[in-house]
């Protein structure tokens, strides 16, 4: 390997990574990353001198796996040390190891899955774009469909997921996997863009919210008490709003939370301990946009001011906390999957 020409290692180091995920995840590009070497990592900025706490001054971001199309949707499950992520335009499910540090395909076809969780008893929960459907694994490996319709009508495409304590199982419904071929099926809305909750006893499917364009990511705060949803067709920006739990899971006291202005663009969100929001960010398209600046995960406080970037080389579409103590940040990108370890833990 000494005599060998640096630019030609560098495309055997990438080819390696490649062909170390097995053929079944060869067929799309795979990107370098190279990490900082100097602590603190430049890549964590502090917008907000109240994010230095939540900033492990020896932490840095890491690469963990590359060669995707499009990532979204990660879930952690603790009890096998091993993440699980969507790659929708591919239509499967893949799992990153923790012990091995290796990824290999969990589910193909996986219905062009797009946001996963875990129930109470955890069991994984997936939304499907192909299927138009909510469903649940079982411990046997069987599939239970838990929503596919409302009021007799098909879903649009169940975007993102989240199960409340009291086993509740909350998903935003907008339109995006059926507006087109490359993350399902094109076909025409039947159903208003909606967030829908689906009863733990019964099962039944209660719209809870008709009012947003576009509802996208979603997430409670750590009381529970307060749902935030990102609006991903909100004019002109991007914005996330908050609303009041109250009994029988009734939503109520509607406000602006954060409003992503200029170029920015929020996707998937998660809550910390502590209440912050960190949102998976990105550039909206637009002209003036510095994709440089904007790409990876902005955090904002309860109040909901921006207190902290994480700056990726590419848009980050989703994320979760996960690891032995739930600090570690992974963030489910364009191509790639990342982790940060922060000073902070998931509330859920």
């Amino acid at each position: 390997m000494a005599n060998v020409p640096p630019e030609l290692a560098g495309r055997r180091r990438v080819l390696g990574a490649a062909l170390a995920l097995g053929p079944a995840l060869a067929h799309a590009q795979s990107f370098s990353f190279t990490p900082q070497q100097r602590y603190p990592d430049p890549s964590v900025r502090i917008l907000d001198p109240s994010f230095a706490q939540y900033r492990i001054y020896s932490s840095s971001v890491e690469q963990l796996a590359s060669g995707f199309r499009w990532l979204e949707g990660p879930v952690w499950f603790g009890d096998g040390r091993y993440l699980l992520v969507s790659d929708i335009p591919n239509d499967r499910i893949l799992r990153w190891d923790e012990t091995t540090g290796k990824t290999s395909v969990f589910r193909q076809p996986a219905n062009f899955s797009n946001g996963l969780a875990r129930d109470r008893q955890g069991r994984l929960l997936t939304c499907e774009h192909l299927t138009r459907r909510v469903t649940r694994t079982e411990y046997d490996g069987s599939i239970t469909v838990l929503a596919d319709k409302f009021d007799g009508k098909p879903f649009n495409s169940p975007n993102d997921i989240v199960c409340r304590s009291d086993g509740s199982i909350w998903f935003t419904d907008p339109p995006f996997g059926i507006g087109g071929h490359w993350e399902g099926n094109k076909a025409k809305p039947e159903l208003p863009h909606s967030v829908y909750r689906i009863d733990p006893a019964s099962g039944a499917v209660e719209k809870v919210l008709d009012d947003l364009a576009g509802p996208n990511g979603l997430c409670f705060s750590p009381d529970e008490k307060v749902l935030y949803v990102v609006e991903s067709r909100h004019q002109p920006n991007r914005v996330i709003w908050a609303y009041d739990v109250g009994s029988g899971a009734k939503l109520a006291g509607k406000r602006l939370h954060v409003d992503a202005q200029g170029p920015g663009a929020i996707d998937g969100i998660k809550c910390d301990e502590a209440g912050n929001l960190w949102c998976g960010w990105g550039s909206n398209g637009s002209a003036d946009a510095k994709p440089e600046e904007l790409d990876g995960v902005m955090v904002f406080n309860p109040a909901g001011k921006a207190i902290g970037h994480i700056r990726l080389p590419e848009r980050c579409a989703n994320l979760t906390f996960g690891g032995a103590k739930r600090n570690r940040l992974f963030m489910a990108s364009s191509h790639s999957l990342y982790a940060l370890y922060v000073e902070t833990r998931g509330a859920v």
